[in-house]
């Protein structure tokens, strides 16, 4: 392979003009004859033993155009190492001449753009102290409570919000069963909002056995568009009532849902897990502050297809988040309204804030020579192996040695920055609640995309 000639063609764009020659060439046409003229019948003669020469004549424009598939994609690679372009898009391949010496083709390719950066160290950023209220272990120890908790049958008075009612119903509009309207040993938590409103109101106050009517109005905005508005009757049979019943807050609680054994110790542990999630909460703001004014000093002209690729993986990544539900993209975009085209759209700003700032940590990388070394390449796999739950050899498979080093390095950069920034402390607040932190285990940051789809196809090899 020769690289010819390396031009660029528009800002962001190289066309680079390759050769092939006879050396490279001539064997994998023969490869090609060899593979194909067993198959190949010419008249007067059996499948296979006609001369290379007859077959040629009238096959071998077909033998040079498989040859010339098999060779450009390792030319075209070995041209852009050569001219050390980093693409960033497929390239357009035009082949020019095709002979028995060799061919020539131009591959024209989107490229990385030039990136300047004025300044990132130095940059001004504020950092909210961690901490953590009372109120909030509170929260969690109430979560627990009602993870632990068991429904007992109510028999001695009539239904009250809260309850979780065993119901039949049928509904009718205009005297007309509709459908999607009837139930039977439905569970009905009263109070939910979980039917239309008006419904769960008129179920407290009934006891268990009873049969009775509840009249209703659909919204206006119901997704139903022939039961917008309308007046309805349902009727109604009570079968069950149960109510949720909360394990008392102590030692033996502490016991069924940790490895602790007192009650002081579960909340111990809760406060610190809340703080731990506390300080991340306030070092991911930080950051983000930080590589906000980076990329403020950055200058860049960069190619639409990054930003569109980039959408690409983040829609993959909502995709691969709903198949967890048990759901696909296509489903929710029906259910919601929505077309495709409109739905990428909402990711283009975080998308193209995501590219900046990749190139903006690649190019300090470059500026102040940071590099990953074996050990931390090592470490790195080791790091996304536990997090997807693969072998480490699996995650080789699927995710270049070089890729995995620039993410090292650019988590350097990114340490580097916040070394060198002029902090503001400030008090900070408490997390917002959420689920228990018995379990949760903190992730390491990564600014590249993680490899989702990778980790599903690894486990589906498996």
């Amino acid at each position: 392979m020769t690289l010819v000639s390396t031009n660029k063609t528009d800002k962001n764009t190289v066309q680079l003009e390759i050769k092939v020659g006879a050396e490279e060439f001539k064997p994998a046409v023969d490869r090609a004859y060899r593979k194909n003229a067993p198959k190949i019948t010419v008249p007067g003669f059996r499948p296979g033993k006609a001369p290379r020469g007859m077959i040629e004549k009238t096959y071998g424009g077909f033998f040079m155009e498989e040859a010339v598939n098999e060779l450009f994609p390792a030319a075209y690679e070995s041209a852009v190492e050569e001219a050390a372009i980093e693409p960033v898009d497929k390239a357009e391949i035009e082949v020019k001449e095709v002979g028995e010496d060799g061919f020539t083709f131009v591959a024209t390719v989107t490229v990385k753009p030039q990136v300047s950066i004025s300044s990132y160290k130095g940059i001004k950023g504020s950092k909210k102290t961690a901490s953590v209220k009372d109120e909030e272990v509170e929260r969690t120890l109430k979560s627990l409570q009602e993870r632990g908790a068991r429904q007992i049958t109510v028999e001695d008075r009539a239904a009250q919000l809260g309850d979780t009612a065993t119901i039949d119903f049928e509904g009718f509009v205009d005297g007309e069963a509709f459908a999607g309207g009837k139930g039977e040993g439905f569970d009905l938590v009263l109070g939910s909002g979980q039917f239309i409103p008006g419904f769960e109101d008129q179920v407290v106050g009934h006891n268990v056995g009873e049969e009775f009517d509840v009249n209703v109005t659909f919204p206006e905005e119901y997704h139903a568009e022939e039961l917008k508005g309308k007046a309805a009757v349902f009727k109604v049979k009570l079968h069950e009532l149960k109510v949720k019943e909360l394990p008392e807050l102590d030692d033996e609680f502490a016991k069924d849902v940790s490895e602790f054994d007192t009650l002081a110790e579960l909340k111990a542990d809760i406060q610190a897990k809340l703080l731990e999630r506390s300080q991340k909460q306030c070092d991911d703001e930080f950051e983000n502050e930080l590589v906000t004014g980076v990329i403020a000093n950055m200058e860049a002209d960069i190619p639409e297809c990054m930003i569109e690729r980039r959408i690409d993986e983040m829609v993959q990544d909502f995709g691969y988040r709903l198949q967890s539900q048990g759901l696909n993209l296509e489903t929710y975009l029906k259910y919601t309204g929505s077309e495709l085209e409109s739905f990428r759209k909402t990711f283009r700003e975080q998308a193209e804030r995501h590219v900046r700032i990749r190139l903006a940590l690649e190019e300090i990388t470059k500026l102040e020579n940071l590099t990953a070394s074996e050990e931390e390449i090592e470490k790195e796999y080791a790091r996304l192996a536990e997090m997807y739950g693969i072998e480490v050899a699996k995650v080789k498979e699927f995710i270049p040695t070089k890729d995995v080093a620039m993410d090292v390095a650019v988590n350097k950069a990114i340490d580097l920055i916040k070394e060198n920034a002029e902090v503001t402390l400030v008090a900070g607040e408490e997390p917002a609640a959420q689920e228990p932190a018995a379990e949760e285990k903190p992730k390491k940051k990564t600014t590249r995309k993680t490899t989702k789809k990778a980790a599903a196809e690894a486990e589906t090899a498996e």
